[in-house]
């Protein structure tokens, strides 16, 4: 009798192995769907990154307000009888020359 509860036993454990360890265990299943949310995951930001894309194309193709930004934004163009006016900002206001306090300021 002892034999045959070890033989069913055994039985049971084989029965259970691919359930744990095999092809489609519970281990596999669970990578499976973690790859599942993390492409998930991916593909809302793609569709939002073309959702974008496709706006900026139908404003490209429907008015010149759109290409006039990406020209004066991009290649630096201006309008004819535009005046253009650059302004640099001054990044030597805060500094010292050699640490010295009152070198190279024009307050002096």
């Amino acid at each position: 009798m002892k034999v045959l509860g070890l033989i069913f036993a055994a039985l049971i454990a084989l029965m259970q192995y691919p359930l744990w360890l095999g092809k489609g265990s519970w281990l596999k299943v669970w990578e499976v769907d973690q790859q599942v949310i993390t492409q998930h995951e991916i593909n809302q930001k793609l569709k939002m990154r073309n959702a974008a894309l496709d706006a900026e194309v139908r404003d490209l193709k429907q008015g010149y307000d759109a290409i006039e930004e990406r020209a004066r934004s991009e290649l630096g163009m201006i309008k004819q009888d535009e005046t253009f006016f650059h302004i640099l900002e001054d990044n030597n206001k805060n500094t010292y020359a050699d640490g010295k306090a009152g070198e190279g300021h024009p307050e002096q």
